[in-house]
């Protein structure tokens, strides 16, 4: 929506060809904006996100790179350098998890879940400081487990809690150059036909006081809002996006 001040704007999502990345992707290419799609391994799942943002006002491309190592974050770089358009917005949506028990837990899987959650922003935001433009937003995909108690959860749980204290830092930090830094978090989505366990949709929907459970496209309206210029005064807050759901005991 041009409203927002979005179109034009060069944005780059990590984890961003499924589900929540894919509607955020979606609503900035609809915004008008340039749209870099970063993800790991699924070709044929990029692909097809990638036709399914054609004939939407802003464009769209797709870079295969893993920006929790090194040389996937400086391939990201690259990336936006050769547009040499800048960079307006970050977005970190990529994420890996291993269900599990907090009592007897895998120490490495749960290691491996901190890292991706982590190691995005601790390699990308150094590579892209040099192309950030003044009012640049990094923004972060956060979940409601980071707070609150889910089974067999606790590896995504303690790295999206470690990831929102993190935005916290580099909020601070990258202030003096213009540039804020939130998170955004959420609850189980409804994502139609490609939602896990449908019965517990129903469930948490009757109890969200919106009357419905969230869906991408209502997170990824809340990332675009953080991102308009109108924001520039909120940094290092973590925005829940739940419909309320969160406030019932």
């Amino acid at each position: 929506m041009s409203e927002l001040g979005l179109a034009g704007r060069s944005v780059l999502v990590v984890g961003a060809t499924k589900g929540l990345g894919l509607a955020i992707a979606r609503k900035f290419c609809a915004s008008g904006a340039h749209v870099l799609l970063d993800y790991a391994h699924d070709d044929e799942a990029a692909k097809a996100a990638l036709a399914s943002l054609e004939g939407l006002p802003g464009s769209a491309s797709l870079i295969r790179a893993d920006p929790s190592t090194e040389d996937g974050s400086a391939q990201l770089a690259a990336a936006v350098s050769a547009a040499g358009r800048g960079l307006d917005v970050l977005v970190h949506n990529a994420a890996s998890w291993h269900p599990m028990p907090a009592a007897g837990a895998s120490v490495a899987d749960l290691h491996t879940d901190v890292a991706a959650a982590l190691n995005p922003l601790l390699r990308l935001v150094p590579a892209l400081l040099e192309h950030f433009k003044p009012g640049s937003r990094v923004l972060a995909v956060s979940s409601s487990g980071a707070q609150r108690v889910i089974p067999r959860y606790v590896a995504l749980g303690v790295a999206k809690a470690a990831l929102e204290s993190l935005v916290r830092y580099l909020a601070v930090e990258l202030a003096p150059r213009g540039i804020t830094v939130n998170a955004v978090t959420t609850a189980k989505l409804d994502k139609g036909d490609e939602t896990t366990q449908p019965e517990m949709v129903q469930v948490l929907a009757a109890r969200t006081p919106a009357g419905r459970l969230s869906t991408p496209a209502d997170v990824a309206d809340v990332v675009a809002l953080l991102s308009a210029p109108e924001a520039s005064w909120i940094h290092g807050q973590v925005i829940t996006a739940d419909g309320g759901l969160g406030l019932r005991s």
